[in-house]
């Protein structure tokens, strides 16, 4: 995949229709703390209530339509210094480096855009290998297991957390 047809820019409204076609299938929302999307009006109303407002929430777009999503999440106060970092990306563009290469975009933005940012961090359900090889791709220390941490569909799951300081270097 050529990473100039890679791009990473805030949602808008008229992204509904592509938006569905990702956020409703359930491959990839599986190891997502939200639900698949099941109606154009739920589609829009993620968008206007969530996506939109998000302080740091992109679309993945390949040749500018929307595949997926990167969302970056500061902390506050004295928090402030680390951001948690999550992302899905459809189906059929899955295993051609192009999360891989949306998250070391991600990376290089976001550590300008949020001066006292010195750590990012993802949680990764011990099931999810692709993930796991992305961030590890990208640079990403496998930290640990946090063992029954994370609530989703229904279940408290085992997750890895990996992390990824302001000095450490974004591969090319």
């Amino acid at each position: 995949m050529e990473s100039s047809r890679i791009s990473l820019r805030p949602f808008k409204l008229s992204d509904v229709e592509d938006f569905m076609s990702w956020a409703g299938d359930d491959r990839v929302t599986r190891y997502l703390r939200w639900n698949t999307i099941t109606s154009r009006e739920e589609a829009f109303k993620y968008l206007k209530e969530v996506a939109i407002p998000h302080p740091w929430r992109r679309s993945i777009c390949l040749d500018d339509q929307s595949i997926g999503y990167i969302s970056v999440k500061p902390e506050s106060g004295d928090d402030r210094c680390r951001a948690h970092i999550g992302y899905a990306l459809g189906w059929e563009y899955w295993g051609q480096g192009i999360v891989t290469v949306a998250l070391k975009m991600a990376l290089s933005i976001v550590f300008k855009e949020f001066p006292d940012l010195v750590r990012v961090q993802a949680l990764v359900e011990v099931e999810n290998k692709g993930s796991q090889r992305v961030l590890e791709k990208v640079g990403f220390l496998k930290e640990g297991l946090l063992r029954k941490y994370g609530f989703n569909k229904g279940e408290v799951r085992d997750m890895f957390i990996y992390g990824f300081l302001s000095t450490d270097p974004i591969p090319d």
